[in-house]
């Protein structure tokens, strides 16, 4: 399976994940110039961006391990452009990681909500 292709299923298997926790999707696959945001979701009164990572191995850290500050910043732009061009929206909103490791047959998924630092804090 190619890099793309198994990016989309990743996304597809943390958007599911997630939705059978009660959020609804608003967007995936948010692009601008400073990035992008892998899924765009809504829980209750928050907006929730989420990064999803997937490790096959743990040889070099788990999936969410590789969310350095370096992609926290980048995803912390990507938000306030989305804000940006989203000026109805006026809700709470936090950073989510959907961690996947292992092999996708029987892949770990973890939920971390509010893992870093919100573009309204």
């Amino acid at each position: 399976m190619d890099k793309i292709a198994l990016g989309k299923l990743t996304e597809s298997l943390a958007c599911e994940h997630l939705q059978t926790q009660g959020l609804k999707l608003k967007e995936s696959n948010y692009r601008c110039k400073q990035g992008e945001i892998d899924l765009v979701m809504q829980d209750g009164h928050t907006l929730v961006f989420v990064e999803v990572r997937y490790r096959k191995s743990q040889q070099y850290g788990t999936a969410a391990e590789s969310i350095d500050r370096r992609k926290q910043n980048k995803l912390l732009l990507c938000a306030k452009h989305y804000l940006s061009t989203h000026k109805k929206l006026n809700h709470a909103c936090r950073f989510d990681v959907i961690s996947m490791n292992g092999p996708l047959h029987t892949v770990n998924i973890d939920w971390i909500p509010d893992a870093f630092i919100s573009p309204s804090n």
